[in-house]
């Protein structure tokens, strides 16, 4: 009788296939971020950003000239 003296012939499973799992996970993650991302630059990064200056605020939030002087204190 001939024993086999490395062991079988067939191979082995993975020896970790959580490991492989978890990178396809982190690759698709990363994958997704990136396409929302240009998705996003392509829609709405060349739209005009308001003016948040503190003056531009201030003309935004200062009462119309048109009031009339019984209003005005």
């Amino acid at each position: 009788m001939d024993m086999p003296v490395h062991g079988p012939t067939h191979p082995s499973p993975p020896r970790n296939p959580l490991r492989r799992l978890s990178a396809e996970l982190i690759l698709i993650v990363l994958a997704k971020i990136a396409f929302f991302a240009l998705i996003w630059w392509f829609v709405a990064a060349h739209y005009p950003r308001p003016d948040t200056r503190p003056s531009a605020i201030e003309h935004l939030l200062a009462p119309s000239p048109s009031t009339t002087p019984e209003a005005k204190p």
